[in-house]
């Protein structure tokens, strides 16, 4: 009799544990925080204290491999959907759709919000009855699948980034049936400073700092004025490569008419839509860039766009060129900034992942993460069903979190 009463005290506690583990995981909050343009090694090569406290205490990984293009919205918008840019369709920064004869502008979203794709973390959260806040993450004032976040704000470039943290913390604040469990954030200045200056610039330090001084002030106020558990994670959406404004390869005086062509982006890779009453042979032309590119760029074929998880369709321009740095294009006159991203990976191009929290182990360094793979691990931890197939499968973070 003892004998079972002991078999049956023990597989209580059991369920009891189960039970608990269960809704403490549907309870976890996570602020998922984006720096622009912050690379790799800035923190320790520009002194970051406070975010070297918070990964040294939780999780970091060595670096975070973007998709490609390595530029702002097609890897902001996987982050948040876990799909590549061709399957979330904001496959630039800039880019055009032969079959609508229309083209995307950052931003574009909100007016139209067609040309997004896929379930975005707020998005995903929100359909499973738990709610969502945004401030500034790009698109998230779009209404994926005819939906915003509970709480959201229309992107302005000169917002407060005081205002951002005391906003998030209010959030977080709220009475339980009000406040969101998922929260994303958006600084923009470490990437403003690095393109002006370069990577290397005293003024990207100081923007680093500044940053540094509001993720630290953030994660102090998270532990001191929320009343629960709060998981941090901070990623970047590609790193910075330093530029020689006098290697600017202009394209205006390369052997074809710009006339014929929509051109879109620049800096580190130019896309060339053929204008419809054009009269060029694309093919000759490609040729003809090939021969006067003297190693400075190449004209990108089918095959390495492929190769870099490009599915070719009616937004591939009919001609993309791509540098290497120090280049960059200019379209008339040489460019005046000192770093720029958007080229092929290089270890210059790789991002930050951090994470701290209930959720996260402590004193772990991984290997090298996949961007792509941040949208399973979050929805894992909030508890959240994936709803369609994404293209991260969640593998490389995974090991982040506690068991």
């Amino acid at each position: 009799m003892k004998s079972y009463l002991s078999i049956l005290f023990f597989m209580v506690l059991m369920v009891l544990s189960f039970s608990s583990f269960a809704n403490n995981k549907n309870e976890q909050t996570v602020v998922l925080i984006s720096i622009d343009g912050f690379r790799w090694d800035y923190i320790e090569k520009h002194n970051a204290r406070n975010i070297a406290r918070i990964a040294n205490t939780g999780v970091r990984a060595t670096h975070m491999r973007p998709v490609y293009p390595t530029k702002t919205f097609p890897n902001h918008l996987s982050i948040i959907t876990g799909l590549l840019p061709s399957n979330h369709g904001i496959i630039g920064n800039y880019f055009c759709n032969k079959r609508r004869d229309e083209c995307y502008k950052m931003g574009q979203g909100l007016q139209d919000s067609t040309w997004l794709n896929g379930i975005p973390l707020w998005n995903l959260a929100e359909l499973q009855g738990v709610k969502a806040a945004t401030y500034f993450w790009p698109e998230s004032d779009a209404r994926f699948n005819g939906r915003t976040p509970t709480y959201f704000m229309h992107y302005s470039k000169h917002g407060s980034y005081q205002k951002r943290v005391d906003q998030m913390v209010n959030w977080l604040q709220l009475p339980k049936s009000q406040r969101p469990r998922f929260v994303a954030g958006y600084f923009s200045l470490v990437d403003d400073m690095g393109h002006d200056f370069g990577p290397d610039a005293k003024q990207t330090y100081d923007a680093v700092q500044e940053v540094d001084k509001l993720i630290g002030q953030l994660w102090t106020r998270l532990q001191s004025e929320v009343d629960h558990d709060v998981n941090l994670v901070l990623v970047s959406d590609h790193g910075m490569a330093s530029v020689d404004p006098t290697k600017t390869i202009i394209l205006s005086e390369l052997s074809f008419n710009l006339d014929d062509f929509k051109v879109k982006n620049g800096g580190s890779r130019t896309h060339l839509y053929k204008k419809q009453n054009a009269n060029v042979n694309i093919e000759k032309l490609k040729s003809q860039l090939s021969k006067v590119s003297l190693g400075r760029f190449e004209v990108l074929s089918h095959e390495v766009l492929r190769k870099r998880g490009v599915t070719i369709d009616e937004t591939t321009a009919d001609i993309i060129i791509e540098t290497k740095p120090p280049y960059t294009f200019g379209i008339y006159k040489r460019v005046s900034y000192r770093g720029t991203h958007g080229y092929s990976y290089s270890k210059d191009m790789a991002a930050i992942f951090v994470a701290h929290g209930p959720a996260f182990k402590s004193g772990v360094t991984l290997p090298e993460v996949n961007n792509l793979d941040i949208y399973p691990m979050v929805a894992d931890v909030l508890g959240l069903e994936l709803l369609s197939k994404v293209d991260g499968d969640g593998q490389t973070l995974m090991p982040a979190l506690s068991e």
